[in-house]
């Protein structure tokens, strides 16, 4: 097998998966950028060294397009998968009352099933690679619920689920599931409009006292998560103080969720 690791990342065309991206190849790794978004692509490729990447436009709910994808980076890699970062996912948020059923299916599409299909499909190439990891992107969210992004919430408590689960299912094949639990991280996703209001998912955030953590942060916390033992990985003041509070404070958390959508109206 070849010796060079490698890793293909899901949503490679900006943000965490592009601050990723340049981390990873950075230390000598291959990498795959998929991404619905062509010309992301094209620039998160130009900013690594030359002949470290390889481009893939995909939709992460197209269960064909997985699956040739892993094909065709693979077969750059000699058969080699070490890491699969399931980071893809969309920022549509809002009262749920608001929300339309197309925005709230899309949202559990590619957001939740996007990731099942990655760890479903991404489990026969990961599995050949010794010491391999699943690697998937949950949220602050997934921490205590945040009001005015109820249906994002769920999918990212969904992901921080299914990577518990998988850490226990896929223990005996050698392959680690880790997620990060990252702040609000402070990109464009952010400015997508919070449902059928005219307010941004970012106003909902600040306005419940919540921190913004840039996508560097996240991509060495990636870094950490394949390389480390724990299953979760907090990234961010935001991500450390939730948690800390969901366990000992969760009468704050309530108080400062009913404000951010309060004050966002």
């Amino acid at each position: 097998m070849n010796e060079q690791k490698a890793i293909f990342i899901t949503g490679g065309g900006s943000g965490i998966g592009q601050a990723t991206a340049k981390l990873f190849a950075a230390k000598g790794w291959r990498v795959g950028l998929a991404d619905v978004n062509a010309k992301g692509l094209t620039e998160t490729a130009a900013m690594l060294p030359a002949g470290m990447a390889t481009t893939y436009t995909m939709d992460v709910r197209d269960r064909d397009a997985w699956v040739a994808n892993l094909d065709a980076f693979t077969a750059t890699t000699g058969g080699r998968l070490d890491v699969l970062f399931n980071n893809a996912g969309i920022g549509t948020g809002g009262p749920l009352i608001e929300m339309s059923f197309d925005d709230l299916d899309r949202v559990v599409a590619i957001n939740l099933v996007g990731v099942l299909n990655g760890a479903k499909i991404g489990y026969a190439y990961l599995s050949t690679t010794p010491g391999s990891c699943l690697l998937n992107t949950a949220s602050a969210s997934a921490i205590y619920g945040s009001s005015g992004l109820s249906v994002y919430s769920a999918t990212k408590f969904g992901v921080r689920s299914l990577s518990e689960a998988l850490d226990g299912e896929w223990y005996g094949a050698g392959v680690k599931v880790r997620d990060l639990v990252p702040s609000f991280i402070d990109t464009p996703l952010l400015a997508t409009p919070a449902g059928n209001s005219n307010y941004s998912i970012k106003q909902v955030v600040t306005n419940a006292g919540l921190e913004l953590t840039g996508v560097d942060a996240v991509a060495q916390a990636a870094w950490d998560a394949v390389h480390g033992d724990k299953v979760h990985t907090y990234v961010g003041k935001t991500a450390d103080r939730m948690a800390f509070a969901a366990r000992w404070m969760p009468g704050r958390l309530r108080k400062m969720m009913r404000r951010g959508i309060a004050e966002a109206n």
